[in-house]
């Protein structure tokens, strides 16, 4: 269980990525709860002022006429003994109590003030011991006729336990022949703080039901608005993935009836153009493979009358034997351009199918070395193998990889100037690579990333001293995608080139980084 809890920060952050409905709805409830809280905190502090200005406007009325009817009373009175002033005392109490909702009462005996000749005894309502600081008795000592009246908000002790809200207003009184007073009147203002208190948990409630509803409301939105979109997008992952039949349904006449409309001609017009692209390349294809098959036998038949004038070319004149040399050369030339389209076809046709069996990359590279060698003396160059040893043999079709490094290491003695050639192999236990290095004239960048296209060459007007089709190294390419591998150049006019084969030790699998690095390390003096 809290493994289940562990992982959900990262669905969520998952599904915030991913899901268009999922962040819009979140977004829409975030910024409605924040909408929500500043509205309800403003309403909130609006009634809790509103609440307390009108308690304190009714207690400040209550204070007022409580002092004045206090004030009647010691006024209105002859006090001539203590027995006497204390009836008056109670009868101002009762006067206040009977004026004011409040039962807390305190009367104090201004600071300073001249005793007179009768005494009148303070006293106070136990609530109010604590609350009356010297503060408010400072100002109501000093208060003139001006302001007749000082309030401060305190915490009143609630019997219950705890403390409640609550407001003591100080006014002045004058008794005749016993000095200056000070008279409290302390206003408990629970049932203001419960209506707020009330007002508070209506505006929580309405606005977590408004904000569920605005979920709500966002979720059925964005789902009339993501839905065709979803709908949208898995039909266009089914048209990329060949199928062309899938179509966005149509509904109404709106907005979004109106995209799929379109996208559905868009997906029409694509299918019609396909599937023409698609007859016209079977039909080449057809073209290229029926020619091929058809030209292979008046080519045999030309090539026999041919090998047969090569042989006699001694015997006949200068002229004439060259031409029986020249028509010997280009025939086959021809038949390699054939064999090479052929296999082009096969290729494009879908055609190709691997014949695998384990195989050691090193004497595959060996035999190919032994077979160019003798061209290489010819154009000067030396070819060296390094295999730093490890796991050599993989799964491949050793015809066509065969025919890979025969086509490099032909280019590589072409373009090589007369220097050095070295090959390397070397491999993983995921993948084998075979790498063909020369030190000639290179290629620029340009060249390099057209070096395997069709019938392309960087030189059309250099002399080539290898026959070649213009197809090898397309063929390559194809070979070693068909295995699973790539097929990689590097390149520098002046400082040769490299190609780089990288292959899956096991069919199917992965081959990983290839062993071989590129661009390739310098080659040793001498090599």
């Amino acid at each position: 269980m809290l493994s289940q809890w562990r992982t959900w920060p990262r669905r969520i952050a998952r599904g915030w990525r991913k899901s268009l409905q999922f962040r819009t709805i979140v977004i829409t409830v975030a910024l409605s709860a924040v909408a929500l809280a500043g509205t309800g905190a403003f309403v909130s502090f609006s009634i809790s002022n509103d609440l307390f200005q009108s308690r304190l406007t009714q207690v400040l009325i209550e204070s007022k006429r409580a002092a004045a009817a206090a004030q009647q009373i010691f006024d209105s009175s002859d006090v001539t003994g203590q027995a006497s002033t204390v009836s008056v005392q109670n009868s101002a109490r009762t006067a206040i109590q009977a004026s004011t909702s409040s039962r807390l009462v305190a009367l104090y005996l201004t600071p300073g003030s001249p005793q007179g000749s009768v005494t009148v005894l303070p006293f106070t309502s136990a609530e109010l011991l604590d609350v009356i600081t010297p503060q408010l008795r400072a100002s109501v000592s000093n208060g003139d006729g001006s302001q007749p009246q000082f309030w401060q908000s305190v915490a009143l002790a609630n019997p219950a336990g705890g403390t409640v809200p609550g407001i003591v207003v100080g006014s002045p009184l004058t008794i005749a022949g016993a000095g200056d007073f000070e008279l409290y009147l302390g206003y408990d203002l629970t049932e203001a703080d419960q209506t707020l208190t009330f007002v508070q948990q209506i505006l929580w409630i309405a606005g977590t039901l408004l904000m569920l509803l605005v979920g709500l409301v966002a979720w059925i939105v964005v789902r009339l608005v993501v839905e065709p979109l979803r709908v949208a997008a898995e039909t266009s992952e089914k048209l990329a993935a060949g199928e062309l039949e899938v179509r966005i349904p149509e509904k109404g006449d709106d907005v979004i009836t109106t995209l799929a409309r379109s996208f559905n001609g868009m997906a029409d017009s694509m299918q019609a153009q396909i599937t023409q692209l698609a007859d016209l390349s079977r039909v080449q294809q057809r073209f290229v493979s029926d020619v091929s098959h058809e030209l292979r036998t008046p080519l045999t038949t030309i090539r026999l009358a041919g090998d047969m004038l090569y042989d006699q070319r001694e015997s006949f004149p200068p002229a004439t034997g060259r031409t029986a040399e020249l028509l010997h050369t280009q025939t086959q030339r021809f038949e390699s351009l054939l064999s090479d389209l052929l296999e082009i076809s096969r290729f494009d046709a879908g055609g190709a199918e691997l014949e695998t069996e384990p195989t050691n990359l090193v004497r595959l590279a060996e035999d190919s070395i032994e077979q160019m060698n003798s061209l290489a003396e010819k154009s000067g160059s030396k070819i060296s193998l390094t295999a730093p040893g490890g796991y050599f043999e993989a799964d491949i079709d050793a015809r066509r990889i065969r025919r890979i490094v025969t086509n490099l290491l032909g280019n590589a003695i072409e373009h090589g100037e007369g220097r050095p050639i070295v090959v390397s192999v070397d491999s993983t236990a995921t993948a084998v690579a075979l790498a063909v290095r020369d030190s000639g004239i290179g290629m620029t960048a340009d060249d390099s990333q057209r070096v395997f296209d069709r019938f392309w060459r960087a030189d059309p007007s250099r002399k080539r001293t290898i026959g070649g089709t213009g197809l090898g190294l397309a063929i390559s390419l194809e070979d070693a995608v068909l295995h699973g591998g790539d097929l990689e150049v590097w390149s520098e006019p002046g400082a040769g080139s490299c190609f780089r084969l990288t292959l899956p030790r096991t069919a199917g699998v992965l081959p990983g980084p290839s062993p071989i690095p590129l661009p390739p390390e310098e080659p040793e003096n001498g090599a």
